[in-house]
């Protein structure tokens, strides 16, 4: 053993602690902890000989450490306990010298409360509210046959086969592409996100669905985790929520582009049925029939009619007509030509005779005549009005009715 002076004096490079030193005091200062009270999630529960050998894990850390219930303890607990529980544990640490390992002993060990677990996911639900992951306005619709399906569920689960087996049900075509999670435990909500995560960044997936089949509101716990939450909120792809039966509620189903109650109803909700779809297409298709089919009657019997009108019955009565009124134009025509003609020719007639009866010739038909001198070159000037303007001697023309005559001027009478 090492000696009390060695133990007290300090460790340096020159007097070092054994190793043996070193773990006793690390036991010494670990005892002087005695009991304590610690919250942390089962993630191993192992019982032997009556003893329970298990680890608790923390909630928010990467920290786990090794417990074990002694069967006179194991003998009073109250309830059952199993992997992926949340509780709270009274617990002692223990420092094995000879393994240099921590463990604790446990001396009781419960449940979380049910208020304490709803009062903490109420204010992670106030808190993705406010941060509007709930809002409607961000939920995708989901295509209407979508091509690939990525499906994050158990290994062998029920849910697994429901989904697959619904949807190839309702449509053979569809295809899946699986990633495998834990679904409850320590390990379930790392996986799930992961899942998540590598399936939105898969360009062949139009849809995922997260599928968990029933179970205790403390083993859906992973699916209101806060890291799965905000992995479904941050998806692209359109995410479906099928955890549980009908009356399950985490808050998945909150951020999710749609919450199925089942994941036989997720199958429903993503997949049209072929056998409806080809049903609605024959209606469609008799509707089309019997509406063409209307409308080719419809027409028939309005060209029937049209055929019927006497118009088109007999069509040159229309150019009959139009014959008959066009003769008529033309007599009136005519009628109103000849009288035009003759009420012009009539008062041309009145015209003529006015003019005849105000011009010289009629004046010289009545005996007189018009003499005119004539200058030296022949040719006729003024007419005469008065004798005084024929010098003797003046060449003169005489204009009668009947013709014109020359003549020398002999004073103003006749010689």
């Amino acid at each position: 053993m090492t000696p009390p002076a060695a133990a007290a004096s300090p460790a340096t490079r020159e007097t070092p602690w054994p190793v043996g030193l070193m773990s006793q005091k690390i036991k010494e200062w670990i005892d002087r902890l005695g009991q304590i009270w610690v919250e942390g999630e089962i993630t191993q529960w192992q019982v032997r000989g009556g003893h329970v050998y298990g680890k608790l894990k923390d909630l928010q850390q990467d920290a786990t450490v090794s417990f074990t219930v002694w069967r006179s303890v194991a003998q009073k607990l109250s309830g059952d306990f199993a992997q992926g529980d949340r509780v709270i544990a009274l617990v002692k640490p223990d420092f094995w010298v000879k393994g240099g390992s921590l463990s604790v002993q446990v001396f009781d060990i419960s449940h979380v409360g049910l208020g304490e677990l709803l009062q903490r996911l109420e204010q992670l639900r106030q808190q993705l509210s406010a941060e509007g992951l709930f809002d409607a306005s961000r939920k995708q619709a989901l295509p209407f046959l979508p091509q690939r399906i990525g499906l994050v569920t158990g290994r062998d689960s029920d849910a697994e086969k429901d989904v697959i087996r619904n949807a190839t049900l309702r449509w053979p075509g569809v295809q899946f592409t699986v990633h495998y999670a834990a679904v409850q435990g320590e390990r379930a909500a790392a996986e799930v996100t992961a899942g998540i995560i590598a399936l939105d960044q898969d360009p062949e997936v139009d849809v995922i669905i997260v599928a968990r089949g029933g179970g205790d509101f403390q083993h859906l716990l992973p699916f209101s985790d806060e890291r799965v939450l905000r992995a479904a909120a941050s998806a692209s792809t359109p995410l479906v929520s099928a955890i549980g039966h009908e009356a399950d509620r985490p808050l998945l189903d909150e951020v999710a582009d749609l919450r199925a109650s089942t994941p036989t109803d997720a199958a429903k909700r993503v997949v049209p049925d072929v056998g409806e779809q080809l049903a609605g297409i024959d209606q469609a298709r008799s509707r089309m029939s019997a509406r063409l089919g209307q409308l080719l009657s419809h027409e028939t019997d309005r060209v029937s009619q049209l055929r019927a009108r006497p118009v088109l019955a007999r069509p040159e009565r229309l150019v009959d007509e139009r014959a008959e009124e066009l003769v008529r134009w033309i007599a009136r025509g005519a009628e109103l030509a000849d009288r035009s003609i003759e009420d012009r020719a009539s008062a041309l007639s009145h015209t003529r005779a006015r003019l005849t009866a105000l011009s010289p010739k009629a004046t010289l038909e009545r005996g007189y005549a018009i003499a005119q001198l004539v200058s030296a070159d022949g040719i006729p000037g003024t007419v005469l009005l008065d004798p005084a303007d024929a010098p003797d001697g003046a060449l003169l023309r005489i204009s009668l009715a009947a013709g014109k005559l020359a003549a020398v001027s002999r004073g103003s009478e006749l010689s």
